[in-house]
């Protein structure tokens, strides 16, 4: 029988590699997800958006709320759950959308528990998907709450230069810049996460791969003999080398296989003078 011999392919390793790299990602892809639903409900409910504390009206403004800052309390108007209180309508539309990417930035962290029940790819594909939801309602929110700076109420704070998309002289404050960085990366991971999905349902096995254990007579055409073409490979020959001798053969006379040939060099060589002193 043939010696074994183990026959890997590099595209297994290939695989191998990648999916050890993927899970890897994956963990930082989850975790990341947890962190920009963080981003995303501190921007959301943090009145640090634009302001100015050095005017006649120094006052901060978020998307939902409008804060008066004294040096022993801080006042606030506007309600979530009173959302006519919430002032203009740009800040309405403004905080509808940062709610949207909120949720659907939480509704994410809960879908990850699919990967308990359902396949990898499908639930990247499904977290993806809300990623992206996320991120653009997080961008069109970004986008539209400049265009509420006409307000009365900005006006009084940031001077009579404030517009749609002029901030007079107020400041844009950390909880804006925070939103802005929870839209990239918003982006990035729902990226990540349809890479992840596609990139995995291409590195599945293929069936045409070979088997992993070969013998040498598959592998080398060298192992091959004539006998392998009608009964098989030559495991299954079960052959054993036999050096097959003349029983009767005169001390002149060298002595072959069946399967060796004769030539005038060899019947006064060296194996010949051997023979014939094994033979007396």
């Amino acid at each position: 029988m043939g010696s074994k011999i183990e026959y890997v392919d590099s595209s297994h390793l290939y695989a191998t590699n990648y999916v050890r790299n993927s899970k890897a990602i994956g963990v930082l892809w989850a975790i990341f997800t947890i962190c920009y639903a963080i981003i995303s409900v501190v921007a959301f409910v943090t009145p640090e958006w634009i302001g100015d504390l050095e005017t006649e009206y120094p006052r901060k403004f978020g998307l939902w709320q409008i804060c008066r800052a004294d040096e022993a309390l801080e006042d606030c108007k506007g309600r979530l759950d009173d959302f006519l209180s919430i002032n203009g309508l740009v800040f309405k539309i403004a905080t509808v959308l940062v709610g949207i990417a909120v949720a659907l930035a939480l509704f994410t962290i809960c879908a990850m528990l699919l990967f308990f029940f359902c396949q990898s790819t499908t639930v990247f594909h499904i977290c993806g998907w809300l990623q992206l939801l996320s991120a653009l309602s997080m961008v069109a929110g970004v986008a539209v709450y400049p265009a509420g700076w006409s307000e009365t109420a900005v006006q009084e704070t940031c001077g009579p230069t404030a517009d749609q998309y002029n901030i007079g002289r107020c400041h844009i404050r950390w909880a804006y810049l925070l939103a802005v960085i929870g839209c990239l990366d918003g982006i990035v991971l729902s990226a990540l996460a349809f890479i992840l999905a596609t990139r995995h349902v291409r590195l599945q096995p293929d069936s045409g791969y070979p088997p992993p254990s070969l013998y040498k007579g598959e592998v080398n055409n060298g192992y091959v003999t004539d006998a392998t073409s009608v009964s098989g490979s030559r495991k299954s020959l079960a052959l054993q080398p036999v050096l097959i001798m003349h029983p009767h053969a005169t001390m002149d006379m060298d002595t072959y296989s069946h399967y060796s040939g004769r030539t005038a060099r060899s019947k006064h060589g060296i194996y010949a003078n051997t023979m014939h002193n094994y033979q007396l």
